[in-house]
């Protein structure tokens, strides 16, 4: 059993780990920049180190001062939370290269399902459905139009080592390729370093749906059901539910058993999420995340169970506590991103909290670091708070939403909680028939004034 673990991260999901480890009798240490010296994510941990200036470059990525702070502690395992290094190949081995343990998988699952076209390649041979697309890097624009006439437009070209929507751009005939093309590179180049893109057939009505699995690292896994993400602006998940309202029984069984046996047959360790595309039916592979996802409450909600302290547990050698016949849906859950900034444009707006209050009552959950006086620092990401909410249906789900947006108090800086309330009266989201065009067709239609 660890006796301290180091959270290589800051924020809500700081917290998020700090509160399982406590649960489990697991000291915790946090990191911190300067700009983070009055953090929520300090004050709660057992102890804190200064590992840079504000900067994530100098601070939160800086993996000399990571480690320097997880030795000098004595803690003996990294968690990485989400986003910064906890998908970084190098740093995990570094990481186990100082004797300490990576809580997450092996540097090598991380390494393979970052690269986009061999993340696909590898799902494929695990019989894991996929897009129509290249097989590999396009190196030019001819071989681009050949591909586009081969598998029909509209065509999406993405960056292999590609996320967050930059270095991905769609062309709807033969006459937009070469801009596509030539953007999609350039943007790959600035944004990664690497201008190497891939095309894939772009599906024109789908929806985001991704499936939790969980491996013991062993030969073991489950998979807890989906989750859609469907409601995106410029690629980014704003509101995300549990189960998925299109998905019937028999397709999640279906699924979710390609997805965990594909996990299971490469000794997949803790948690990852394997993300597609659905249309009419069908699922189709696009990436897969080897980290613990912003959206996983949703997840925890309705299974009961508790996805970090589970990661933790197989960090440690120890089995999963549940089997897959374990796993049984109750109710469904839905989670809004709260974000510092200015609507409609969506412009990052950090500053002071002048007072907060999270909402409470039966089904309602807040992960947030925000409290009165905080102040919001401008060199990370907007991010300030989810609210996530359980109901015996989705019904009940997006009524208790509601309520809770109603009570939720953030003054100070603007922000999106507006969205939310506005979203919450259209007829689509009230059915549960959107896609993952739908929020940013409903935003040009300039429906938040």
């Amino acid at each position: 059993m660890f006796d301290k673990i180091l959270i290589a991260n800051r924020g809500e999901i700081a917290l998020r780990v700090i509160r399982a480890a406590r649960e489990m009798g697991i000291r915790s240490v946090a990191v911190h920049s300067t700009a983070d010296a009055d953090a929520m994510h300090v004050r709660m941990a057992d102890e804190s180190v200064c590992i840079g200036p504000p900067p994530g470059t100098d601070s939160y990525l800086h993996i000399p001062s990571i480690i320097a702070a997880a030795e000098v502690t004595g803690a003996q395992a990294i968690h990485p939370g989400y986003g910064f290094l906890s998908e970084n190949a190098g740093f995990v081995q570094i990481v186990e290269d100082h004797g300490l343990t990576f809580i997450g998988p092996t540097a090598e699952h991380i390494r393979v399902m970052g690269d986009k076209i061999t993340a696909k390649d590898t799902m494929k041979a695990l019989g894991v459905p996929c897009v129509p697309g290249s097989d590999g890097g396009v190196p030019d624009l001819a071989a681009a139009k050949e591909i586009g006439r081969e598998f029909g437009y509209p065509v999406i070209i993405k960056a292999t080592a590609g996320g967050g929507g930059r270095g991905m751009k769609v062309a709807n005939s033969e006459a937009e390729m070469e801009r596509a093309f030539q953007t999609a590179r350039a943007e790959a180049k600035s944004a990664f370093g690497n201008d190497e893109v891939y095309i894939e057939k772009y599906l024109t009505t789908p929806r985001h749906i991704e499936i939790q699995v969980f491996g013991d690292g062993k030969g073991g896994a489950v998979h807890l059901g989906e989750r859609d993400c469907s409601l995106q602006r410029r690629h980014q998940k704003v509101f995300e539910e549990a189960p998925g309202p299109c998905i019937t029984p028999e397709e999640r069984a279906r699924i979710g058993k390609v997805c965990a046996d594909a996990v299971a047959k490469i000794n997949y360790a803790g948690a990852g999420t394997i993300e597609f595309l659905y249309e009419k039916g069908e699922f189709y592979f696009i990436e897969m995340n080897t980290r613990l996802q912003v959206e996983h409450p949703v997840t925890e909600a309705i299974f009961g169970v508790d996805l970090v302290r589970e990661q933790i547990r197989v960090a440690e050698g120890m089995p999963m506590s549940f089997t897959q016949d374990d796993l049984t849906i109750n109710g469904h859950a839905i989670e809004v991103r709260l974000n510092a900034e200015k609507l409609p444009d969506f412009a990052p707006r950090p500053g002071k909290i002048t007072a907060f209050h999270a909402p409470g009552g039966l089904g309602v959950r807040m992960d947030s670091a925000l409290y009165d006086g905080y102040v919001i620092p401008p060199y990370y990401d907007s991010l300030i708070g989810k609210l996530i909410v359980h109901g015996r249906d989705r019904a009940e789900a997006l009524a208790r939403l509601d309520r809770a947006l109603g009570e939720l108090i953030i003054d100070g800086v603007e922000n999106t909680v507006p969205l939310f309330h506005a979203l919450l009266q259209e007829p689509d989201i009230q059915s549960g028939t959107y896609n993952i065009h739908w929020l940013e067709h409903w935003l040009a239609q300039g429906k938040l004034g």
